[in-house]
């Protein structure tokens, strides 16, 4: 049977060269980057030297990066700050953003009794920025946390533009970058958002390590206390190992994004070109069909599969040795529709089965072609 991992939306396969990095480290820098003999010296100066290289990718300064265990730890750090203790008391947001966010701010509301306004959205799922223009219009001090690229329908949203608007309007700006370091080139001076969270699985680097970007003299505190480590911002041994694959994964993929995101981007073509082909009845979801539009990562689609059928689809998948998802992997346990698709589906389209792909260095043409005449099987029989 074949094995095609096409979920790299969920996770990216950890590169080679990461892991030698990430294994030299743990054999050779064991020291307590807290401690003040050598040992201890050597670690936090392999940190610090990591915290660069990632602040050199964003334009931004070292001691703006702040790491974390991972993305959601990010947005809760930057999310629960703002509220308890800059003063914000009204959150604009959109019902499609990742659970990371949308939780965090349902908690946030009990705790503190804050006003959430939600963005509307447009037919294709994205953000209407004259009603978010609306919204901003308002003497609460005020956040807005919107996602650059929506994990699920890969569509884009213009940071710069956003953060323009929120400037002039005197709010903060957070956005969820996950699905976006690692794949472009942001430059966060250029690009006034005040926070963003990545993590580092997402561009082929280890799970359990992400980082805050906190732009300087911000004033959050921290959400984990303890001891002084990463500026007083998150207490705990810090992850070395870590924190110097999640250095080696960005590196890479920055030296390498000219050559990959056009290999990738390929990929992408070709798949939205064979299964609308071999399936003429697909249809796709969000901007996920544009390019210009949608990451070059992932593709989003609806298949014209009858509601008996569509229960078992994604299993059926995997029995034949296909990977792949109905959206976040944080809900793949869930029987319930996709809280992105059922904002911008209608009843029967959501009946039947929509699947993400999404792409990486690791797939080939063939893969595709045996995704697709795998799809084309079930959809016919």
């Amino acid at each position: 049977m074949e094995h095609v991992y096409l979920d790299s939306a969920a996770t990216t396969q950890i590169r080679d060269e990461v892991i030698i990095e990430m294994t030299n480290v743990m054999k050779n820098n064991y020291g307590n980057p807290s401690s003040s003999h050598s040992f201890g010296r050597s670690s936090k100066s392999i940190i610090e030297i990591c915290r660069k290289k990632i602040a050199h990718y964003l334009n931004v300064s070292a001691s703006e990066i702040i790491f974390t265990s991972g993305g959601t730890e990010a947005n809760n750090l930057i999310l629960r700050s703002a509220v308890r203790d800059l003063g914000v008391t009204h959150i604009i947001t959109s019902k499609i953003e990742h659970h990371a966010v949308l939780h965090t701010i349902e908690q946030l509301i009990k705790e503190y009794k804050i006003a959430v306004s939600y963005v509307d959205l447009k037919a294709n799922g994205s953000i209407d920025v004259l009603h978010l223009e609306t919204l901003l219009q308002t003497e609460s001090k005020t956040l807005v946390s919107l996602m650059h690229i929506n994990n699920e329908i890969g569509n884009m949203l213009n940071l710069k533009k956003i953060s323009g608007l929120c400037k002039a309007n005197h709010a903060l700006f957070h956005s969820d970058t996950v699905q976006s370091i690692g794949h472009y080139k942001l430059d966060l001076q250029d690009i006034q958002v005040d926070f963003v969270a990545a993590s580092a699985h997402k561009f082929h680097g280890p799970k359990g390590v992400g980082f805050a970007f906190v732009r300087k003299n911000s004033a959050l505190k921290p959400l984990i206390f303890g001891g002084e480590q990463e500026r007083g911002l998150r207490a705990g041994t810090e992850s070395i190992h870590n924190i110097v694959g999640m250095a080696e994964a960005m590196d890479i993929a920055y030296r390498n994004l000219d050559n990959e995101s056009a290999y990738i981007s390929d990929l992408k073509h070709y798949f939205i070109d064979k299964i609308s082909n071999d399936i003429p009845q697909v249809t796709f979801n969000g901007n996920s069909e544009n390019i210009k539009k949608s990451t070059y990562t992932l593709t989003n689609v609806c298949l014209p599969v009858s509601p008996s059928k569509a229960a078992m689809f994604l299993f059926q998948l995997d029995l034949k040795g296909i990977a792949c998802s109905k959206g976040s992997a944080c809900q793949s346990g869930s029987s319930q529709n996709s809280h992105v698709l059922s904002e911008i589906l209608d009843d029967e389209q959501l009946q039947k089965p929509s699947v993400r792909f999404s792409f990486s260095i690791y797939n080939t043409k063939e893969d595709i072609d045996y995704a697709i005449g795998v799809l084309k099987e079930l959809v016919n029989n």
